[in-house]
């Protein structure tokens, strides 16, 4: 898994980012992601663990698996 920090989430929304500590680029979070991993919600600055998959209707690279550090 990778360790990141949660930089945006918005709950009303359903999405938010996520910045993995190596410093690459940010990873869209969808809710559905969350909903799998038994979360309701994040938070600015929460320390996360994650896998990544490439999303099949975009095209670009989402977290696929998420959970609390």
């Amino acid at each position: 898994m990778i360790a990141g920090t949660v930089k945006f989430y918005n709950s009303q929304r359903g999405f938010g980012f996520v910045q993995p500590d190596d410093g690459s680029k940010d990873v869209f979070v969808h809710a559905t992601a969350l909903e799998r991993a038994g979360m309701s919600d994040l938070a600015e600055g929460q320390k996360v663990e994650f896998d990544t998959e490439v999303d099949s209707r975009s095209g670009k690279t989402a977290v696929a698996t998420i959970r609390a550090a």
